[in-house]
């Protein structure tokens, strides 16, 4: 630990709402976590690319060096899956595995999070059973959810500290949020290095992700006032954070605070998301899109369609980021996104008018549209995925 050069960014172990280790060079303590979590033989699970990079080599190298093994499983595809489920419960249940460790982005880190949940369910339990509605997490058998360890390498989805893990049905091409409580992992890594690596339009991406989560849990009408703060102070650390990390992919400090911003929105979205999740949801189902970069395509005209309800108190948080108003908020967000080189509009995405009226009962369905601070209907939700072309 002493040899690596951190420049500057504190080592932390912080209990909210789990146990994270903060810190360049954290990930040394893989295997040391993934014991105090019952764990002899656990399995990672992580995207096609990241599988052949060398962060997750030496990861299993710390795995087995303790002797744990180096199993890992990485079929999964960018918008996971049902069937990218039904091959990791495999692999897991073939390999005798004890544990799960999420190596990745939000792809990886909520495909693990499936298979943990579903391995040793009873047969008849369909993961849809599982939908975040009501109380339907009390049909899993909450004894047989594996250990769950996480350690994100990108800076945006904060599934990390999340509860949940969003599935898409391949027959019916809808994303579904599938929750229970302990789906919390009981351990994340936080280490800024991993992320050095990551191409820049991923960066760019989750970063807008991690923005989408605090702007929607901050408009959101919702009480909430813990969340309310999370979400302020997780914009400061967007705004400052974001394009220099874009610019300058091996400043730690900024991937710190940027990593720290991605957990703090998934903190904080517990308030509620909002239309940039319910309009996103279909996009990246039908067309396999990166859901923060969606995200932020559709942000801006989904600031206008809420501008009425959320004017005051986007002014206040305008105010806390040295901004002029709803205006200026606006015009920044607008920035980032050229700054970032993010799509103009969902057409430049590859989004078919043709499929609006489908996206759009898709976008009512889904459960993010419950927290908009304005009400979704049919008429006004197509209306927006008209502004979005």
């Amino acid at each position: 630990m002493s040899a690596i050069d951190k420049q500057g960014v504190p080592d932390r172990n912080w209990s909210y709402p789990t146990a994270i280790k903060f810190g360049v060079g954290r990930i040394l303590e893989l295997a040391e976590h993934a014991a105090s979590l019952g764990m002899k033989k656990p399995l990672l699970v992580t995207d096609k690319a990241l599988a052949a990079l060398p962060i997750t080599a030496a990861a299993l190298d710390t795995l087995e060096a303790a002797g744990l093994g180096r199993a890992v499983f990485s079929e999964v595809d960018p918008n996971p899956n049902d069937k990218n489920m039904a091959d990791g419960i495999a692999v897991y249940k073939a390999g005798g595995h004890d544990g799960v460790i999420l190596f990745g982005g939000g792809s990886a880190l909520d495909l693990g999070k499936m298979i943990a949940l579903m391995a040793h369910q009873r047969p008849e339990l369909s993961v849809w059973d599982l939908e975040d509605i009501d109380d339907w997490y009390t049909r899993a058998d909450a004894d047989k959810i594996a250990p769950i360890l996480a350690v994100p390498t990108t800076a945006g989805t904060g599934s990390e500290v999340g509860r949940a893990g969003v599935l898409t049905n391949l027959a019916s091409h809808k994303k579904k949020i599938i929750f229970h409580p302990k789906l919390l992992p009981g351990v994340t890594i936080c280490d800024p290095a991993l992320t050095v690596g990551m191409p820049r339009f991923i960066t760019a991406g989750t970063g807008m992700d991690a923005l989408a989560h605090c702007l929607e849990a901050y408009s959101s009408p919702i009480y909430h006032p813990m969340s309310q703060g999370i979400a302020l102070e997780g914009l400061r650390l967007v705004k400052e954070n974001l394009v220099t990390v874009y610019n300058e992919p091996g400043n730690l400090v900024a991937r710190g605070h940027m990593m720290a911003a991605a957990a703090m929105g998934a903190v904080a979205f517990q308030k509620g998301l909002g239309a940039i999740h319910s309009l996103s949801h279909p996009v990246g189902a039908i067309y396999g899109t990166h859901h923060g970069t969606t995200n932020a395509v559709v942000m801006p005209m989904v600031l206008d369609f809420n501008r009425a309800a959320i004017e005051e108190r986007i002014n206040a948080a305008a105010a806390y980021l040295g901004l002029n108003g709803f205006d200026g908020f606006r015009a920044w967000i607008m920035e980032l996104r050229a700054a970032l080189n993010i799509p103009e509009n969902l057409t430049a995405m590859g989004v078919e008018a043709s499929r609006l009226d489908e996206m759009t009962e898709m976008a009512l369905e889904d459960p993010s549209c419950g927290g908009n601070p304005v009400e979704m209907t049919r008429e006004n939700t197509r209306a927006l995925y008209n502004a979005c072309m």
